[in-house]
């Protein structure tokens, strides 16, 4: 067994960086996932558009209850790169 010592000031450090990093991870979590209204404004559709990808499977998504549906950006961003054009 180890034993690490460390002086008051570096282990206050030490916590203040250990949580800064667990909080910036939780945010680029939670940005992962986008609701119905951010997801319409990101690929600049309908709200029946959304849902026929939705229905199709062209882009992922999850429903946490009955009335909330959330979208993986990471999908919207794959649909759009699949279906985008090269330029001339």
């Amino acid at each position: 067994m180890h034993v690490i010592c460390l002086e008051d000031e570096a282990l206050y450090q030490l916590v203040k960086e250990v949580v800064a990093k667990l909080k910036t991870d939780e945010n680029n979590q939670q940005s992962d996932w986008i609701d119905g209204e951010q997801a319409m404004a990101f690929l600049g559709i309908k709200k029946s558009t959304l849902q026929n990808l939705r229905n199709n499977g062209s882009i992922r998504f999850s429903q946490p209850s009955r009335k909330v549906i959330v979208y993986f950006k990471p999908s919207l961003i794959e649909y759009l790169e699949k279906n985008a054009k090269e330029t001339f």
